[in-house]
């Protein structure tokens, strides 16, 4: 659609959702839009629900677990506003590549960046996405040996034959990459692998542990196997694989896999620090849709220790590497960096959508950080953006209280340049 900064007003204020997932012009008056000041600037906020709270209501391929993603449906809602095919999207704190992913479904280009290097095991292939026969045939010729060992005790996770065919096929990955001979279907599944080595069903290579975007340790492990009176039972990691593949790909239309690999084949794939990437070319990138790691809420590299280990990475140096600010201070500090970075990618009449969630239960309102630091880089505020859910009880669009602390509320400061 690619509107200009003059229309997005109106549009977000006359805003109607359709269940559909269309976006609508039709006025409404269910929008609400209040003023409020912040460190001198009139800001805007507009509170709708933009984007169903709905689960499973986005493409099927999303569904990859990881800490601190938002749904499909929110860069959706601003690329589909902001931008139109052919236009660069970026997003400098990628995680599990939600807005890559959806960019490339909506046949944008796209550049991904996250220091976490599991963000691009995780997202890539999902562009890149191999045919299901080439899969298959792959996942049948990997050796299995089932006298292999983990060079770690993983035994409170997997039944001892479970394990030997996890590091049968981490050793297959590693030769593979090792010798250059590494390819998409190989991408692909390491990327499923990855996500299914612990979780709370049959449909996971582990016994029942916490939810699959983290890994517990082993002692807390033991304690979980103790409490529920649980041991490993053999899971067959082929067919999990085969069976994950599937689910991923049961939803995903013929056009959009064409579009997928089609910015799969221009995509930039960067493990920079955000407020550094000098790769980017000046006034390139139409639209930024991101969201920041939050202050210490969230131990990103902490707990993927399991997911570092399958693919040979160093926890302790990504974890070192990674912003994790406790003071809003140290974050400004660092955001502001980011934000100027941002100015200079970012086309004239370009759009930045900064997603700032909800942080300690609400305690914490970062887009009153966030709002001056995107002014003081040059760009202009248009406004807070704020997706309305039928579950939760507002009191007021800026103190949104929930039953579970957390991100559960979408809060997006819109810039234009």
């Amino acid at each position: 659609m690619g509107l200009t900064g003059k229309n997005v007003f109106n549009y977000l204020k006359d805003f109607v959702f359709e269940d559909t997932g269309n976006l609508s012009l039709i006025p409404s008056g269910t929008t609400r839009v209040e003023q409020t000041n912040i460190n001198g600037v009139q800001v805007s906020i507009f509170s709708n629900e933009y984007w169903t709270s709905k689960q499973r209501q986005s493409s099927s391929i999303h569904e990859i677990s990881y800490r601190a993603c938002f749904k499909a449906q929110l860069p959706r809602f601003f690329i589909k506003l902001l931008t139109s095919p052919g236009d660069t999207v970026y997003d400098p704190f990628s995680g599990r590549g939600t807005t890559v992913i959806e960019a490339g479904i909506l046949n944008r280009k796209v550049i991904s960046n996250d220091i976490n290097p599991l963000s691009r095991i995780i997202a890539y292939p999902r562009l890149a996405i191999p045919d299901i026969s080439k899969i298959n045939d792959r996942l049948k010729s990997i050796p299995i040996d089932k006298n292999l060992q983990a060079d770690i005790d993983l035994s409170m996770f997997y039944h001892h034959e479970t394990e030997a065919e996890i590091v049968s096929i981490r050793k297959y990955l590693e030769d593979r990459k090792a010798n250059g001979q590494e390819d998409d279907t190989d991408h692909w599944i390491r990327m499923v692998a990855t996500n299914r080595l612990t979780g709370h069903s049959p449909g996971f290579f582990s016994v029942y542990t916490l939810p699959p975007n983290q890994a517990i340790s082993q002692e807390s492990q033991i304690k979980i196997n103790k409490k529920r009176n649980q041991k490993p039972d053999y899971r067959d990691t082929k067919r999990l694989i085969k069976r994950k593949t599937s689910s991923l790909m049961r939803k995903v239309k013929a056009v959009e896999i064409e579009n997928l690999r089609k910015a799969a084949s221009t995509a930039i794939f960067l493990q920079e620090d955000a407020r550094y990437t000098g790769i980017i070319a000046d006034n390139s990138v139409s639209l930024t849709v991101t969201s920041p790691p939050f202050l210490d809420v969230v131990q990103y590299a902490r707990d993927n220790w399991l997911r570092c280990w399958f693919n040979d990475l160093d926890t302790l140096e990504i974890e070192e590497k990674i912003t994790m600010s406790r003071t809003v201070d140290e974050w400004s500090a660092v955001m502001g960096q980011v934000f100027s970075e941002l100015y200079r990618i970012t086309k004239p009449d370009g759009w930045v959508a900064f997603e700032v969630g909800e942080v300690r239960g609400g305690e914490i309102r970062l887009e009153e950080q966030v709002i001056p630091l995107g002014l003081g880089a040059g760009f202009k505020c248009q406004g807070v953006v704020i997706n309305r859910q039928e579950f939760t009880k507002t009191s007021n669009i800026w103190g949104i209280k929930n039953n579970n602390r957390g991100t559960n509320t979408n809060r997006i400061v819109l810039f234009f340049k």
